[in-house]
């Protein structure tokens, strides 16, 4: 098992190659503007993952993953090439739902962002329900700050005589 500093830095590697790879070596028409956006590797170093992305439609996005499944080998060569390992991992292309994650979160921000706005725009005429204040204050305390203190009688006294 190798350790996991030297996996991320042969799947840093690897991204790299690919994507140079892809840029000068593959003249494979089908292959659109496609994007290497990560790599992982296994524990074991043979197996290795790649993230790409295509700007297009459906269309271009199923050419493309036929372009890169049909280069596999090519790729996975000049991987072992230059990376040197003893093994050369092999290569599974996914596409990265990252693009599309982002989109979603978009939308959903910008609906959020119109129902706050709608709410905003109730909440400007409003009024209060009930009184402006709603907490009752006593009465007594408001209109006894003026005046004298009461004289004391006798039935707040005990019996001995002291308060």
């Amino acid at each position: 098992m190798a350790d996991t500093a030297r996996a991320r830095k042969l799947a840093d590697r690897i991204q790299v190659v690919v994507a140079e790879t892809l840029e000068r070596r593959i003249k494979d028409p089908r292959l659109g503007f496609v994007t290497i956006t990560a790599a992982r590797v296994t524990g074991d170093l043979r197996e290795a993952t790649v993230f790409y992305t295509v700007y297009g439609d459906e269309t271009e996005r199923a050419a493309t993953a036929a372009a890169l499944e049909s280069a596999k080998g090519v790729l996975r060569s000049e991987v072992g090439r230059q990376t040197g390992v003893r093994h050369t991992p092999s290569l599974t292309f996914i596409a990265d739902a990252l693009p599309d994650n982002a989109k979603l979160i978009d939308d959903l921000l910008a609906r959020a962002q119109q129902a706050d706005a709608a709410v905003r725009s109730t909440a400007a005429g409003a009024g209060y329900a009930g009184d402006a204040d709603p907490y009752r204050t006593p009465a007594a305390a408001s209109d006894d700050s003026d005046d004298e203190p009461e004289a004391e009688t006798g039935a707040d006294t005990q019996e001995g005589g002291r308060p």
